[in-house]
């Protein structure tokens, strides 16, 4: 009996903390949390994190003050124009020059949820989905984009289906903040939303 409490007394404790690594990254009311970098517009409409090309058109990034490694993030986007966006991983920046990696979020058959390398000398797209797979985007629509990131693999599902699985030890031995983008050439709006992470 003893035995079974001490099993019992251990796994609700595990569950205890598992818990307690999820959790939201936007509060809803305002940019807590994360940091402009750039002239483009980042702001908070109706309980939602907005994205938007300024009059600059240049690229603008939104990252978050924290740094993480191994994660579960999930997040709903819904593209209002255009869309070229992105999520970016194990990232760092100086002005606007970002260097790191970024899970796509782009216009139908532009490759949302591959991975693609941006730092100078970068090898640029890592992996693309498969072009059946790209059908999986519902523009103008919320869209859940999930990306989970374990020592040297990451990867991305859009709204429940597997995109793309990258092993790179390049990634796996760095951490770094996550940041929205804002694509360079004007004409962007995305709202984001549900935005949550789960350290491993």
């Amino acid at each position: 009996m003893r035995i079974i409490l001490v099993i019992a007394a251990f796994v609700l404790l595990s569950a205890a903390g598992s818990s307690q690594k999820s959790k939201s990254l936007f509060n809803k009311k305002d940019l807590s949390g994360w940091t402009i970098h750039g002239t483009e517009k980042w702001y908070v409409d109706k309980g939602e994190l907005v994205c938007e090309s300024g009059p600059d058109k240049k690229y603008g990034y939104l990252s978050t003050n924290d740094s993480y490694k191994d994660f579960v993030l999930d997040l709903d986007f819904k593209q209002e124009a255009n869309g070229n966006s992105g999520v970016f991983i194990h990232s760092s920046i100086e002005g606007v020059n970002i260097n790191g990696w970024q899970v796509e979020v782009a216009p139908l058959n532009l490759h949302t949820g591959g991975i693609y390398e941006s730092m100078p000398g970068g090898r640029q797209w890592l992996i693309q989905p498969k072009p059946e797979d790209e059908a999986m985007l519902k523009p103008g629509k919320w869209n859940h984009l999930k990306i989970k990131c374990i020592g040297n693999k990451v990867t991305s599902w859009l709204n429940g289906k597997q995109m793309v699985e990258l092993k790179d030890e390049k990634i796996g031995s760095r951490n770094g903040f996550i940041a929205l983008q804002i694509h360079s050439g004007g004409g962007i709006k995305v709202r984001w939303k549900k935005i949550r992470i789960k350290e491993l």
